[in-house]
Formats: structure tokens, sequence, C-alpha cells
């Protein structure tokens, strides 16, 4: 039950960060939070982490549909094995498929989180993406007995 609520929880926060900012910043340009060093920036993003491969939403919704299969497969088998491995894959999870819902709703993905000594902008998704992946890359590399 608890990736379920991982999974919801991350597309929540997601999903409701992403309404705010395109209700405020995209209409009163960039929130300094800190000067010089991070900021609200409000950027849509045709293409995949960092902006690389613009206007391909197509094929970006189907990949993105496939590898949540995927860790959905994985997640169902790890889910009474390995807790941490299982809050992993909801990350991973959660991440995606919010970014997922931004293109099929909007054909782009709305980033705002902007680092200036980590030029590309980013969102929540992305975050849960990435710190699951990294988390779960310890994981195997630290525990050579794991299974999926």
């Amino acid at each position: 039950m608890y990736p379920v609520i991982i999974v919801a929880l991350i597309m929540a926060i997601d999903q409701f960060s992403k309404y705010l900012i395109m209700q405020s910043v995209m209409l009163n340009g960039d929130i300094v939070v800190i000067k010089n060093f991070f900021y609200i920036t409000f950027v849509k993003n045709f293409g995949i982490a960092f902006g690389l491969f613009q206007n391909s939403t197509t094929f970006f919704v189907i990949m993105n549909s496939i590898i949540s299969i995927a860790v959905i497969y994985f997640l169902k088998r790890s889910y009474k094995k390995n807790r941490l491995v299982a809050v992993c894959l909801s990350m991973i999870l959660g991440g995606a498929l919010g970014n997922l819902i931004d293109r099929i709703r909007l054909g782009y993905v709305v980033d705002f989180l902007h680092f200036t000594i980590f030029p590309p902008v980013f969102n929540i998704a992305d975050s849960a993406v990435v710190i699951g992946a990294f988390a779960l890359s310890a994981i195997i590399l630290l525990n050579k007995d794991i299974s999926l």
C-alpha cells in the first residue's frame, strides 16, 4: 500500500506545484528566492532532461509509458522483498507519471526550479526520479545480494 501512497503524493505535489507556477510565475516573471543562486522560473520543456531532444512529445509519451510499466513490474516484484527498493521505485514512478501527465495534457513539461550553479531548470517530478534512481543505484551497488 505504501508505494501507492508515495506515487500519489509525488504526483500530487508535482502537479500542484506546476499549477501554482503556471498561475503566478507565468504571469509575473521570475521569483527570486535567493539572489544569484535560486530562482523560480517558468519554462516549457518540449524535450527530456535538461531540454535535450526537443519536440518529440509522442515518442516521449510512448517511452515514458513503457518505462512506467517496467517500473510497476519491478515494484510489484520487490514490494515485499525490500521496502527500500520499493520506495526508490515508487519515487521514480511518481516522478515519471507526474511528467507524463504534463506531456499528455500540455504537450510539454513544466519546469521551474532554477539554481544558477546548475543551469538546467527542473521540477519536483525530475527531482523524485533522480533521487530515486541514485538511491536505487547505491542500494544495488552496496548490496550484492539484492534481487528485483
